[in-house]
């Protein structure tokens, strides 16, 4: 698949850095299979008949979701990576209609609701978190999955790995950094979390309209 590798688009980082889904370090492997675990586990409490994916990437999980039956499709702010996702679904064989290019604080109610809103590793960085989760109000009508990296456990794990030491650990393009509870206080004034989990390092919270 492919990945942006620190592309950028009008100055801000866009998609993955890395191949961190097709990769075959036994760390990230492991790690990423705790967060693989903790989503599926939402999704299928979900068991939604759409989903839309705000921040989609390069697209990993919308065709992962679609291979498996699910209607999905995802939307991101920045052309660059939405080309990508494209490319990445066609050459999967599956649909590269369903992405569009949307920023989270211009979602749609109209046509961007559905059974399942999935807004992952999105919130960190956003200049204005609270007016992103305000415009995900607008378009979640049954649940919402949020996760972002818990902090301070995610830039000492970068630290310890010899990464973006000058920045104390910060990956590029985080601009905001929570607890576990810290995160889940800033939530819940917009939704109810049911359900909290830990797949480290992140925080991923199960959500519902209040």
């Amino acid at each position: 698949m492919k990945v942006s590798r620190g592309l950028k688009e009008g100055g801000i980082v866009v998609g993955n850095a890395y191949d961190k889904y097709g990769s075959r370090n036994p760390i990230v492997r492991r790690i990423m299979s705790g967060f693989h675990t903790a989503l599926d586990t939402y999704v299928e409490q979900s068991s939604p008949g759409t989903i839309h994916e705000v921040g989609c990437g390069e697209g990993y999980w919308v065709m992962e979701w679609n291979r498996k039956g699910i209607s999905a499709r995802g939307s991101d702010f920045s052309e660059k990576v939405i080309d990508i996702a494209r490319s990445n679904a066609r050459e999967a064989g599956l649909a590269e209609d369903v992405y569009t290019v949307r920023s989270v604080y211009d979602l749609d109610p109209a046509v961007d609701n559905a059974d399942l809103v999935v807004c992952c590793e999105v919130m960190e960085h956003l200049e204005e978190p609270e007016k992103a989760l305000e415009a995900l109000r607008g378009v979640v009508s049954k649940n919402l999955i949020l996760s972002v990296p818990r902090e301070p456990l995610w830039c000492a794990l970068n630290l310890s790995r010899g990464r973006y030491i000058r920045a104390l650990g910060n990956t590029p393009g985080h601009v905001q950094h929570w607890s576990a509870s810290g995160f889940v206080k800033l939530v819940e004034k917009y939704f109810a979390v049911s359900s909290i989990s830990k797949p480290l390092p992140w925080t991923m919270l199960f959500c519902q309209p209040r």
